[in-house]
């Protein structure tokens, strides 16, 4: 189990390197953070931007790989450098990373619990009329996009708002993740911060990223072991239905759905790119898009790499649950 776990992380890590060195050249070589001076009136002297550039390492006259080299370097002591704005990468993703984990963390673990729930009970249920309900309900949750979602639910709110008397102070919060000013660990804190998360929580917990993904994905996997020998023999010898599809059915076919789990949650950090924006939420995934919008090149390359080390992390948890899951995998 310990050889097959260090293998993955080397292999893994591997992996991540790569994909962010890729990523800060494709970004370097693509990205012109010089165009945000050139379109300035009056433009900035030559020779005040080409130095604004060298402070920033983003100057394209600069040989690519000396660039490549100075950032590689500043990674390695901890430092991703400076945004276009000139200020720190790692200030920026570190304020923003822990708005997107407050953003996602329940909406995932919820979408999760649900999917899996309903997967599991429809393919029990198969085609009765519970199991068919839920199916007409996952299409259409997959059919609308997360943006359509977000704001027919943000619209929804701000119904609820109105029609409960609360217009003017809402109990359903449909912008930002606090109102400025209160105490963040107060109660009057607490419960603003609560009231801001729910909508954008119903979006991640039912869209196509949560519910509606992990349900039709579970009943297939379930209806798999629906049919095998083992539950069948677990059955003769004298377990109830109930207990053998509990205790050896959903665990053997929650196995291919770990995967999922993993690489899902740490992909969401940037993927809730819309639910971000409606909400006004600040985040990684909108720090992601205006990093490439704005040429600033540093922000797209640190986002790049806080990916590949989620993704990194993903892979060996996957790997762990899988192994707890499936004792082959431990014994192999």
């Amino acid at each position: 189990m310990g050889k097959f776990l260090l293998r993955r992380v080397g292999y893994l890590v591997l992996l991540a390197m790569v994909a962010t060195v890729v990523a800060y050249l494709l970004a370097a070589t693509q990205l012109h953070p010089r165009s945000r001076y050139e379109g300035r009136n009056p433009p900035p002297a030559a020779a005040v931007v080409d130095q604004r550039l060298n402070d920033l390492n983003m100057n394209d006259k600069t040989p690519l790989v000396e660039r490549f080299t100075t950032w590689a370097n500043g990674v390695a002591h901890g430092d991703l450098g400076k945004t276009v704005d000139g200020e720190s990468v790692n200030t920026e993703m570190g304020r923003r990373m822990w708005v997107s984990l407050r953003l996602m963390l329940i909406g995932s673990i919820l979408g999760t619990v649900l999917g899996v729930a309903a997967g599991a009970y429809g393919a029990v249920k198969q085609h009765r009329w519970s199991d068919q309900t839920l199916t007409i309900i996952s299409f259409v949750l997959l059919s609308i996009p997360t943006v359509v979602l977000a704001v027919l639910v943000k619209n929804a709110g701000i119904w609820f708002n109105q029609v409960s008397g609360n217009e003017s102070t809402p109990i359903l919060f449909t912008t930002g993740e606090m109102t400025p000013g209160l105490d963040t660990w107060s109660w009057a804190g607490l419960s603003d911060r609560i009231g801001h998360l729910v909508l954008p929580t119903i979006v991640l917990a039912i869209g196509v990223n949560g519910f509606a993904f992990y349900s039709r994905y579970q009943r297939n996997s379930m209806l798999d072991v629906l049919g095998s020998d083992f539950l069948r023999t677990a059955q003769a010898k004298g377990l109830r239905r109930w207990s053998a599809l509990t205790r050896h059915g959903l665990r053997t076919a929650l196995i291919p759905m770990a995967t999922f789990f993993s690489y899902q949650f740490a992909l969401l950090f940037v993927g809730a790119t819309f639910t971000e924006k409606i909400f006004g939420w600040h985040g990684m995934g909108e720090y992601f898009v205006d990093s490439i919008t704005k040429n600033d090149i540093n922000s797209t390359a640190g986002v790049t790499l806080f990916v590949a080390a989620l993704v990194l992390i993903a892979g060996l948890l996957s790997d762990v649950v899988y192994a707890a899951l499936d004792p082959r995998v431990r014994t192999s």
